[in-house]
């Protein structure tokens, strides 16, 4: 089966490791200290090799944090600190750790499946800064990071969708 991403597709056969958002697996590392797990990414993951990570708890940040969003190409949180740094740590962390992992493990990284418009996560559509909840077109720092690295990215929304 393969899940359409404009001209990428994710090949979700199974040969491979794939990058999951932690919080898609019930960890609570969301912004308010929950999760949003996912019953389907979780049901898909049985008997495939995955790493589970959360970018932000990665590059220093607390659960529960206050949220944050993406304006302007910096990540500021709603208290109007410029958090960026820690993003883009985490990011990097957590590619390093992916990595780390597949060679490892002997396998290639096949694609990751993050939590959608999330500063860190979010693909194709994330907040617009306003803390509105209005959408603009953007992908989250990690989701960016993966994509500049050739590692497909998918949301657990458009997962659902093809499942």
């Amino acid at each position: 089966m393969k899940v359409a991403m404009g001209l990428q597709s994710l090949n979700l056969r199974g040969e491979y490791m794939y990058i999951v958002s932690k919080c898609l697996l019930g960890e609570n590392c969301k912004y308010n200290g929950g999760n949003n797990f996912n019953q389907e990414v979780v049901d898909f993951l049985k008997n495939r090799k995955f790493i589970g990570l959360c970018p932000e708890e990665e590059g220093g940040l607390e659960t529960p944090r206050i949220p944050a969003e993406i304006k302007d190409n910096r990540v500021i949180n709603k208290e109007g600190k410029d958090v960026t740094e820690n993003f883009q740590k985490g990011a990097l962390f957590s590619l390093k750790q992916a990595l780390e992992k597949s060679k490892g493990e002997g396998e290639s990284i096949e694609g990751a499946i993050l939590k959608a418009k999330s500063p860190s996560c979010g693909w194709g559509k994330i907040y617009d800064g306003s803390f509105s909840g209005r959408l603009i077109s953007g992908n989250g720092i990690f989701a960016e990071l993966l994509k500049n690295n050739n590692i497909k990215v998918i949301t657990e929304e458009e997962f659902k969708k093809e499942i």
